[in-house]
């Protein structure tokens, strides 16, 4: 269908909530209420140094949670294809729920590893199906304001977490179990919820051109085929590894010039308050601009305020520097939430969106790593290389991002492009199978 490009005026944040399925509801409550519990990663390491690990096998234990979890947002992909939004969740969040709880029982350190890791992976493959679920059941123009309310629910519940798991530590005499099973109960909420109010697995209708053993046959090189998209998730690889310097790099630089921590630890709070308190409001002017503007801003700011702590490092860089790329992510973090979904064909949204989400994790576990090495070779000048990689991450965006932030892809590098209208009318009795 021919696609209409002219400027839309987008509702705002109450009514895209308000006219939205229940299905989109459940996911951004879900999401919420998921990271609201989310505290295995924040003390994962302290509690394995109570139970006499060493302070190296903690820092392995809290790498093969990452490393699980990035493949887990892989396979979340594929099943979000597969299996659809509602089972796919589900068997995330039931799985979660008994590997966090088993974690407590586990006798020796090569099980908790595998626990871990299979926790880190279980606990990630509900992401792409509630992305994809986000993209397929809202019209094209609202995406960026309902990605925008999605990162809402990750950040703020993100945010409440660490207070949350710290009381049920105390409220457990200072023990994990009663935290470890907080977030196994909370897994298992989002698991009813998922049940109750999420579709299952979009059928196939004949005008789609394809039978379902075709679609079934799709996989992550369809997606690598998609040129365009291909150069897009490296220009997020190499953004994520960029953005994720201020909390591995940036710490070491402030200690080895003598600023007070001080001053880092107030930067990192100016930068989840002012996402949380700004994004959303400000999503509903942005929304509105092309992809080309959003994300060149998004990736662009990221790599000016980077570079900017190549500057003389005192509390004014660091507070600064902060500030620049804290507007990055409040101007082009929903559009570049949004994208990967409507970049996609409808066979494939899942596998588009758990290649974004598997890159800028891995950019952000590899970050760490180059940054520090980086920083030990060269020192402070490890931010003029920052920034550079910054700006190569932002030509190779704009490049890549079409210029529309509500048409689909076209059909360009051979395939097809989204019907829009067809997801417009998509509700979740639309979308499910029987059984």
């Amino acid at each position: 269908m021919a696609v209409d490009t002219k400027p839309q005026q987008s509702a705002g944040i109450w009514r895209t909530f308000a006219e939205s399925p229940l299905a989109v509801k459940a996911v951004l409550g879900g999401v919420f209420v998921n990271r609201l519990g989310g505290f295995l990663n924040i003390f994962l390491v302290l509690f394995m140094t109570s139970k006499d690990y060493s302070d190296g096998q903690a820092a392995v234990s809290l790498g093969v949670y990452g490393g699980g979890a990035v493949i887990g947002v892989l396979v979340g992909g594929t099943l979000a294809d597969r299996l659809g939004a509602r089972n796919s969740t589900a068997l995330s969040m039931a799985g979660s729920a008994v590997l966090i709880a088993s974690i407590l029982y586990l006798p020796n350190y090569a099980a908790l590893l595998i626990a871990i890791a299979l926790v880190g992976a279980v606990s990630q493959v509900y992401r792409p199906a509630s992305a994809t679920l986000l993209s397929t059941l809202i019209s094209g123009d609202r995406q960026v304001m309902i990605f925008a309310m999605y990162r809402f629910g990750l950040n703020l519940g993100t945010t409440a977490a660490p207070l949350i798991g710290y009381g049920l530590y105390y409220l457990g005499g200072n023990d994990y179990t009663l935290l470890f099973y907080g977030e196994a109960l909370v897994a298992l909420i989002y698991t009813v919820i998922a049940l109750a109010a999420l579709p299952g697995k979009a059928k196939t209708s004949a005008a789609d051109g394809e039978s379902a053993a075709e679609v079934d046959k799709g996989s992550y090189l369809d997606v690598l085929k998609d040129r365009r998209y291909s150069l897009f998730l490296f220009a997020m690889l190499l953004n994520s590894i960029v953005y994720v310097q201020y909390l591995s790099t940036l710490p070491l630089d402030v200690k080895a010039t003598g600023t007070p921590i001080f001053w880092y630890t107030l930067a990192v709070a100016v930068n989840g308050f002012g996402v949380i308190a700004l994004e959303l409001l400000v999503t509903k002017v942005s929304q509105n601009w092309p992809f080309k503007v959003t994300v060149g801003l998004a990736f662009g700011l990221v790599a000016l305020g980077v570079g900017f702590y190549g500057l003389p490092l005192g509390p004014a860089v660091i507070l600064g520097g902060t500030l620049i790329w804290t507007i990055s992510e409040i101007l082009g973090g929903p559009s570049v939430f949004a994208y990967p979904g409507m970049a996609s064909p409808d066979h494939l949204k899942g596998r588009y969106i758990g290649a974004f989400q598997f890159v800028f994790g891995l950019g952000s576990a590899l970050g760490p790593v180059i940054g520090g090495a980086l920083f030990v070779a060269i020192g402070h000048s490890v931010w003029i290389v920052m920034g550079l990689i910054g700006v190569v991450a932002c030509t190779l965006g704009v490049t890549a991002v079409k210029k529309s932030n509500t048409t689909p892809k076209d059909g360009a590098d051979g395939v097809e492009p989204v019907d829009i209208e067809r997801a417009e009318q998509a509700t979740p009795a639309a979308a499910t199978e029987a059984g």
